[in-house]
């Protein structure tokens, strides 16, 4: 088969594999037919795999991955989160040409555990593998990458909203992942209701106004989130987002350089990244 034709998921399972492989051998660097060895695929397919997902090559997208790369990131982000909060930036955050706004869940919302409220749910396709979203007439709540793990995440949904009519919608839930994953930016809206304490909010709020892009460490997240001494805190913050990518937790890294953990995954963190990087370089081109 033809890789260029490779669906999505894909692409996806090559990329993870070989960010595993890289991983494991970084020591010794890798060659690109070393790389291609061990995602069984010949030199001109990975090429050809890798233009076709990202856009970049291999050679670029492994630049993406270092700790090099990483350390120059958190650099420039400090003097480009350093001017956004010295002009007192605090509108909606850009996720390519999509503008992406929310709200919060009062207290009793929670309380109540959603009673009278339809909440959709379904499946669908992403760059990154399959998700499961979760949305009400107010907006996104919930959004998880799966990993054979479906009908725990269905089970993690419900016991958020254990009092409200939940529906399973897959057409809808793909449509909504065309807006978030479009095959060419355009410009939408997406709205998103949160579900967190004061502080969890505050750091989500912090995150959706990172550029694309961007890398930031857990202190410079901490000082956007308005407690510049909470980095522990404020991973706690991550670790309790369940809307994943579209709150980008995965653009928060160690001062290291080290990309970290992450809830759906460190191969597919580091995909994340190297994704947007190349999004990014291509826009500023």
């Amino acid at each position: 088969m033809d890789e260029l034709l490779v669906p999505p998921q894909r692409q996806y399972a090559v990329v993870a594999q070989a960010i595993r492989y890289l991983r494991e051998h970084a020591l010794q660097q890798p060659t690109l037919a070393e790389l291609a060895d061990a995602v069984h695929l010949s030199e001109h397919h990975l090429q050809r795999v890798f233009a076709a997902w990202a856009g970049i090559s291999p050679k670029r997208f492994l630049q993406y991955l270092t700790k090099e790369y990483a350390r120059t990131a958190l650099r420039e982000a400090q003097d480009v989160l350093g001017a956004a909060q010295a002009s007192g930036l605090s509108g909606p955050g850009r996720l390519h040409d999509l503008l992406v706004s929310c709200e919060a869940m009062t207290p009793g919302e929670i309380k109540s555990g959603g009673a009278g409220v339809g909440l959709s749910w379904g499946e669908a396709d992403t760059p990154f593998g399959g998700v499961l979203a979760g949305w009400t007439p107010r907006g996104i709540c919930y959004l998880a990458f799966l990993d054979e793990d479906g009908a725990q995440r269905v089970e993690e949904l419900r016991a958020a909203w254990p009092a409200a009519e939940l529906k399973q919608d897959d057409v809808e839930a793909r449509r909504l992942m065309e807006q978030v994953f479009p095959a060419t930016p355009q410009p939408g809206r997406l709205h998103l209701l949160l579900r967190g304490t004061n502080f969890q909010i505050k750091v989500w709020e912090a995150l959706l106004r990172l550029p694309p892009g961007r890398r930031v460490s857990y202190t410079q997240l901490a000082a956007l989130a308005g407690r510049p001494k909470a980095q522990r805190a404020v991973g706690s913050a991550m670790a309790a987002n369940t809307i994943a990518y579209l709150i980008p937790c995965h653009r928060v890294i160690r001062e290291s350089g080290e990309s970290g953990h992450y809830r759906w995954g460190d191969e597919r963190k580091s995909a994340i990244l190297v994704w947007e990087a190349g999004a990014f370089a291509h826009s500023e081109d």
